[in-house]
């Protein structure tokens, strides 16, 4: 069986900020402040993952980075185009099939892993099961053949109130 942790990017620069392209764009510091929050809660509730891929744009390369160190896991930590801004939730789903982890969280942008939670989860695109927020995440898991079951959605904000 395999579990699938789907995270967004945290709070970053925002679109259009002067002298900053798109695929340059960085957490803010709230942003970082965030992640870290969150990644002390996945650590908390003991989440263990086996390999963390990220985005290789650096809101997203950066949020994968604090969320690893919070698990212990930055060994684990690797990049992958697939999960580029834009990239869609098929390929994603497709590049996710030939995945061996057992435990795989994956780091990346919107709309594409807000698609790709209801393309795994109801089979077929085009179903918004849940809009993940900056810094959210979702847990999945297989079920055997067909969808994976949706465990739970988290925001931000539920992390920050579970560590207090």
């Amino acid at each position: 069986m395999m579990r699938l942790y789907v995270l967004r990017h945290g709070i970053a620069e925002p679109h259009g900020t002067p002298d900053v392209p798109d695929d340059e764009r960085r957490l803010t510091p709230k942003g970082e402040r965030r992640m870290r929050q969150v990644g002390r809660a996945l650590r908390d509730l003991n989440v263990k993952v086996d390999r963390i891929v990220s985005s290789p744009l650096p809101r997203a390369l950066r949020t994968a980075e604090i969320v690893a160190e919070a698990l212990d896991a930055t060994e684990l930590l690797e990049t992958s185009d697939t999960l580029r801004a834009g990239r869609g939730a098929a390929s994603i789903r497709d590049w996710l099939a030939a995945r061996a982890e057992e435990r795989l969280m994956i780091v990346g942008h919107n709309p594409d892993l807000s698609d790709l939670i209801g393309l795994l989860a109801v089979g077929e695109a085009g179903h918004l099961v849940t809009e993940l927020h900056k810094g959210g995440i979702a847990a999945l898991r297989s079920q055997g053949s067909g969808p994976m079951a949706l465990d739970w959605v988290a925001r931000p904000r539920l992390f920050r109130r579970l560590i207090g």
